[in-house]
C-alpha cells in the first residue's frame, strides 16, 4: 500500500536540517550573498553537527543516510538558502563517485584526512566545452609507470579553490577518446593545479565555481576510481543519484519564497482589507502552493523509484529535476510579485530566492538535456 507519511527517523531528519538552516544558516545568508565568499563558519558547524557527507557510510565517517533521506535534508536547506545549502551537499555530488566506486583502502584513506580537515571536496567534471556532454571531456591522464599525468581544463567547480580532494574525470587514452573516460581523486594541492578566481555569479552566492587548469600533474595510480574506461559510467550513476538533491533543493527554494509571499501577503493591507482577499493574489498564491505539492511528489517519487533498485532510475531523477527547478524559477518569480516593491527590495529573501533558483535550471545538466535524458528513457 502506498505511504506518504515520513517514519519518525525521517521526520527527525527534517527537523534536524530545519533547525540548523534556521539557526545557523539563516542569519548569515545576507552576509555571503553579499560577499559571494564561501562559508567555512557553517560547513564547521555542519561537520559538528552531522550534517555533511550524509550518504556516506558510517564505516567511513558518514551518516550513511540513503537518497530518499538525504532529499529531505536538502529541502530545508534550500528553504533559507541554497547557496550555503550547495556548499554542504556539493560535497555529496563531489563523493558520490567514491560511493560508486571506491574500494574500502580508498574510502579509509580519503575520507579520514577530509573528516580530520573537516575539509570540503569538489567534482570536476565541467570543461569551457564540455558540460552538459560529458563524452566531450578533453582533459587527459596518461599513465607513466605508477602515475598519471593530468592536464586539461575544467570550469564551474563548485567547492574549487576551497576542496581538500577534487573528483576528476579525465581520458586516460585520447586515441579511444570517451571510452576511455577514467575518474581519479586528486589532492587540490599537488602541484600543477592552478585554480582561478571563484565566479562573481548572479545567484547562489554563497557557493563558489572556480575554473581550474591542470599542468602535468602527477596522480598516483591508487587514486584511480574503479579501472580506467569506467568514468562516463560512473558519471551517470553519480547524476542519476544527485540530480534528485538538486530537486529537493528547489522545492526547498519554492517552499521558502512561497510561505515568505504568504505571510507578507496575510499582513498586507490595503483598502481596509489583507490583499489576500483579492481573488488574484490568493489564487497566485494556490497555484503556487499547487506547484510546490507536485514537485515535492516528484521528487520523493524519483528517490524512492532510485531506492527500490528499479532499472533506468535516471529517467525518473531528470523529470524530477527538471520539473522541480522550473517550478521553483516559476514561485519564486511570482513571490516577488506578489510582494511588489517589498518583494524586488533585499528586505524579505525573496529577490534572493529568485536568483538562486535560476542555477538550479542549469547545473548537473541543463533543464534542456534533462528532457533529452527523459525522451531516451521513455523511447528505449
Amino acid at each position: 500500500m502506498i505511504d506518504f507519511s515520513l517514519s519518525k527517523e525521517q521526520q527527525a531528519i527534517v527537523e534536524k536540517y530545519r533547525d540548523f538552516a534556521q539557526r545557523v544558516i539563516k542569519p548569515v545568508r545576507a552576509k555571503y550573498d553579499e560577499s559571494g565568499d564561501f562559508p567555512w563558519e557553517v560547513v564547521k558547524k555542519a561537520y559538528d553537527e552531522n550534517l555533511i557527507n550524509s550518504q556516506i557510510p558510517k564505516q567511513f565517517g558518514g551518516e550513511g543516510l540513503n537518497i530518499f533521506d538525504s532529499q529531505l535534508g536538502s529541502e530545508e536547506l534550500g528553504a533559507v538558502c541554497a547557496g550555503i545549502g550547495i556548499s554542504i551537499d556539493a560535497n555529496m555530488l563531489a563523493l558520490t563517485p567514491w560511493v560508486i566506486a571506491a574500494n574500502d583502502e580508498q574510502m579509509k584513506r580519503f575520507m579520514g584526512q577530509l573528516i580530520e580537515e573537516k575539509g570540503a571536496v569538489a567534482y570536476a567534471l565541467t570543461e569551457p566545452n564540455a558540460g552538459s556532454d560529458v563524452a566531450g571531456i578533453r582533459t587527459n591522464a596518461i599513465r607513466k609507470g605508477d602515475k598519471y599525468i593530468m592536464n586539461g581544463h575544467k570550469r564551474f567547480i563548485t567547492n574549487g579553490e576551497v576542496s581538500t580532494f577534487l573528483t576528476v574525470f579525465a581520458q586516460a587514452d585520447p586515441e579511444r577518446g570517451a571510452r576511455s573516460l577514467s575518474c581519479f581523486v586528486v589532492p587540490t594541492n599537488s602541484p600543477g593545479i592552478e585554480i582561478k578566481p571563484h565566479l562573481n555569479k548572479m545567484g547562489q552566492r554563497g557557493s563558489v565555481q572556480n575554473e581550474i587548469l591542470f599542468h602535468d600533474v602527477e596522480v598516483p595510480v591508487e587514486n584511480l576510481l574503479g579501472r580506467e574506461g569506467e568514468g562516463f559510467l560512473i558519471g551517470m550513476k553519480t547524476f542519476d543519484r544527485t540530480r534528485t538533491g538538486v530537486a529537493a533543493l528547489s522545492v526547498g527554494i519554492a517552499r521558502g519564497a512561497f510561505e515568505t509571499a504568504r505571510d507578507w501577503a496575510k499582513k498586507r493591507i490595503q483598502f481596509g482589507a489583507p490583499i489576500t482577499v483579492n481573488q488574484g493574489v490568493s489564487f497566485m498564491l494556490a497555484e503556487m502552493a499547487t506547484k510546490i505539492e507536485l514537485a515535492r511528489l516528484m521528487t520523493w517519487k524519483a528517490a524512492w523509484y532510485y531506492e527500490q533498485g528499479f532499472k533506468s532510475p535516471g529517467t525518473l531523477s531528470a523529470m524530477a529535476k527538471y520539473y522541480a527547478s522550473d517550478i521553483a524559477m516559476e514561485v519564486t518569480t511570482d513571490a516577488v510579485q506578489v510582494m511588489g516593491g517589498d518583494g524586488y527590495s533585499r528586505d524579505f529573501g525573496v529577490e534572493k530566492m529568485m536568483r538562486d533558483a535560476k542555477l538550479c535550471q542549469i547545473y548537473e545538466g541543463t533543464n534542456q538535456v534533462q528532457r533529452l535524458v527523459i525522451s531516451k528513457g521513455i523511447l528505449k
